[in-house]
C-alpha cells in the first residue's frame, strides 16, 4: 500500500508493523528500512512504557565539537516487543492447539513494531537497562 511517496511496510516473519507504527512513519517521513537501522544499531535502549517492550533510540544526525564528543540535535525511537511463542494447552481440539503453535513458532523471533517517533533535541535518560539484559537483547537480533 502506497501514500504519496511513501510505501507501507509489509509484515514478515522477522517484522509485524503496527497501524499506529505505519501512521507514526508517515507522519514522521521514516521508511522501514530506516526504522530497521535504528534497531540493528541504536545510541540508547531503555524500558518501554508498555509492558514487555524495549525502546531504541538513533540520533538523526550527528556532529562532533572541538573535545570529539558526539552531539545530535533530533532522535529516532522505536518501540518494539519480541514475540515469543508459547504453549497453550487445548484439550477440547488438539489439531487446533498444534495449528496455533506451528504458527506461533513460525514468528517467533519476530519483532512487533509498536511505534516509531522524532524527539527533536536530546533526550533525558529515563530507565537505563542493566548491562546483562542488553548482552542478552542484542544476542537476539
Amino acid at each position: 500500500m502506497t501514500f504519496g511517496n511513501f510505501k507501507a511496510p509489509k509484515n514478515d516473519s522477522k517484522y509485524y508493523w503496527t497501524r499506529h507504527s505505519v501512521g507514526k512513519m508517515m507522519q514522521y517521513g521514516l521508511s522501514a528500512q530506516r526504522v530497521k537501522r535504528v534497531m540493528r544499531s541504536y545510541e540508547r535502549i531503555e524500558e518501554g512504557i508498555a509492558k514487555n517492550t524495549v525502546a531504541v533510540m538513533q540520533p538523526n544526525a550527528t556532529k562532533r565539537d572541538s573535545e570529539g564528543a558526539k552531539k545530535w540535535s533530533q532522535e529516532i525511537w522505536v518501540m518494539y516487543q519480541k514475540r515469543k511463542a508459547s504453549i497453550k494447552n487445548d484439550k477440547l481440539n488438539p489439531s487446533i492447539a498444534i495449528d496455533r503453535l506451528k504458527n506461533e513458532l513460525a514468528g517467533k523471533n519476530q519483532c512487533k513494531i509498536i511505534s516509531v517517533w522524532r524527539y527533536p533535541g536530546v533526550s533525558p535518560k529515563n530507565n537505563p537497562i542493566p548491562d546483562d539484559i542488553l548482552d542478552e537483547v542484542g544476542d537476539l537480533l
